[in-house]
C-alpha cells in the first residue's frame, strides 16, 4: 500500500478512535490512589503475609545502601502471575487503568541493605534473589514491622508499584523451579554479565525476565554481583540485547525500500520509518500538552530526541532516557528476523490520553508489534517524513530543528 493511500485510511480510524476516547478518558489519578486503601484491607492489621510473589523491586535513593522488595498480592486469590510485567499485558490490550490495578495491587515488602550480595542467599535479600530467579511466581511468608503505606510510585521507565511496608524477614514456602539456563549463569563465576544477558535471551528469556534476574545481583562475575536498581536494569538490559543485535547486523544487506510502520497503544502513537541504508537510529518524542510528562495543558508540544549512527552510542542517553532502548529493541528485532539493516526513525507522540506513566514497557510492546501490521511504501525516506508531517502536532520546521535524520535529509537536498 502507497503512503498516501495509507494516511488516507489512518485519518478516518484515528478520528473514530478520538470519539471513543473521549468518553474513556480519564485523569482521574487520584482515584486509583483512593482505591488502594480498599484493596489493602487483606493486609491492614497484619504482621505477617503469606502470598505468592510474581516479582521483586528495587530501588535507587541511597545507592549504594537501598531499599529492596519483594511484590506480592495484597490479594491471598489473586492470580500473582497476572500482576508480573510482561507482553501478555499489551497481547490482552490491557488499558492504563487495568495495568493500575494490578500493579496497585501489589504490596511491596521493603528491607533495606547494601547492593553487594555476591553468594547471599540468606535472610531477606536471599528470599528476594529466590524470587526473582524462579521460572514462575513462589510462595513467600513475610513479616512486617508495620502496616502498609499508601505511597504510589510512578515511574517513566519501570512500571507502577502500589503500597509498601517495612518486612523485617523473608521465608521460602516452598522450592522454587529455576529454569537449567539461570542455573548455569549462576554457576559460572567468571560470566560477564553483558554475555549473561545475551545467553539467556538466545535461550528465549525475554527482557522482562532477565531484568528481575540482573537486578536481583543474579547475574555477572561472582566478587561482582550486586543489586541493580530496577529502573536502571530494565534500561540496561534493552541496551545490552541491542547492542548484541546491532552487531548480528551489522553486515547484512539493506532493506530494498521506504517502509512507513504505525502502532497506537495508550494514547501513544508511533510511526516507524525504515529506509534503505546502513544502520542508523533516532527516537523522537513529541509530548503533547495536558499529558502525563507535560501538564500544562495550554503549552507547547514538547519535542525530545536522541540519534546513534552506524557504530552505536557510547553515552547513556539522557534526553529520552529508558523509552530510547526500549523502542530500539523492538526495531533492532524486526530487523534482526529479517537478516537486514535499515535506517531507522522511531516517531512517538504522547497525546493527553496518557494519563499515567505505566513505564517503558509499553512502548517496547508497541513498537515490537508495529511490524505485525500492514505498512505503508513511499518512494523515498524524504517523502514518508514529508507525508506524515501532516498528522504530526509539531511543523516540519520544529522537527527538522529537532531530529538529526532529519535535518540530515534537509542538508542532502541542498548539497544536490
Amino acid at each position: 500500500m502507497r503512503l498516501d493511500e495509507f494516511i488516507d485510511e489512518f485519518e478516518v480510524d484515528m478520528e473514530a478512535r478520538k470519539r471513543e476516547l473521549a468518553k474513556e478518558k480519564s485523569y482521574e489519578i487520584l482515584d486509583h490512589i483512593e482505591g488502594i486503601n480498599d484493596q489493602i484491607d487483606h493486609v491492614r492489621d497484619t504482621t505477617h503475609v503469606g502470598r505468592a510473589a510474581p516479582e521483586i523491586f528495587v530501588g535507587r535513593t541511597g545507592y549504594p545502601n537501598i531499599s529492596t522488595g519483594i511484590l506480592a498480592p495484597t490479594d491471598p486469590d489473586a492470580d500473582a502471575a497476572a500482576h508480573r510485567t510482561s507482553s501478555e499485558w499489551y497481547e490482552q490490550d490491557l488499558g492504563i487503568g487495568n495495568v493500575m490495578q494490578y500493579r496497585t495491587g501489589l504490596l511491596n515488602s521493603q528491607h533495606s541493605g547494601s547492593v553487594n550480595v555476591h553468594d547471599t542467599w540468606s535472610g531477606f535479600i536471599g528470599t528476594q534473589r529466590e524470587v526473582a530467579i524462579a521460572g514462575k511466581p513462589v510462595g513467600v511468608e513475610m513479616d512486617l514491622a508495620d502496616t502498609p503505606d499508601v505511597d504510589l510510585a510512578l515511574d517513566d521507565v519501570s512500571a507502577p508499584t502500589g503500597p509498601r511496608a517495612h518486612a523485617t524477614n523473608a521465608e521460602l514456602t516452598e522450592n522454587p523451579y529455576v529454569p537449567r539456563p539461570v542455573e548455569k549463569t549462576l554457576e559460572d563465576d567468571d560470566w560477564q554479565a553483558q554475555g549473561a544477558i545475551c545467553y539467556l535471551y538466545n535461550r528465549g528469556f525475554d527482557v522482562y525476565d532477565i531484568n528481575s534476574i540482573l537486578s536481583a545481583g543474579a547475574l555477572g562475575q561472582a566478587d561482582n554481583r550486586r543489586l541493580v536498581p530496577t529502573r536502571w536494569s530494565i534500561t540496561a538490559v534493552d541496551d545490552t540485547i541491542g547492542q548484541f543485535l546491532r552487531g548480528q547486523i551489522r553486515n547484512a544487506p539493506s532493506i530494498d525500500e521506504v517502509e512507513v510502520h504505525q502502532q497506537t497503544y495508550m494514547g501513544n502513537r508511533y510511526w516507524v520509518i525504515l529506509a534503505p541504508g546502513k544502520w542508523e537510529y533516532e527516537l523522537v518524542e513529541m509530548k503533547s500538552p495536558g499529558s502525563v510528562w507535560n501538564p500544562n495543558a495550554n503549552g507547547s508540544v514538547w519535542l525530545q530526541s536522541a540519534h546513534e549512527g552506524y557504530e552505536g552510542r557510547t553515552q547513556y542517553v539522557e534526553e529520552t532516557s529508558g523509552a530510547y532502548y526500549a523502542a530500539r529493541l523492538g526495531v533492532l528485532e524486526y530487523l534482526t528476523d529479517r537478516g537486514r539493516q535499515a535506517k531507522a526513525l522511531v516517531l512517538r507522540e504522547v497525546s493527553d490520553d496518557y494519563w499515567a506513566p505505566v513505564g517503558v514497557w509499553q512502548i517496547r510492546e508497541s513498537v515490537r508489534n508495529a511490524f505485525d501490521n500492514e505498512y505503508a511504501t513511499a518512494e523515498t525516506f524524504h517523502q514518508a517524513v514529508a507525508q506524515l508531517t501532516g498528522l504530526l502536532p509539531v511543523s516540519a520546521t520544529a522537527l527538522r530543528r529537532k531530529s538529526e535524520m532529519v535535518s540530515g535529509i534537509q542538508s542532502e537536498i541542498t548539497n544536490f
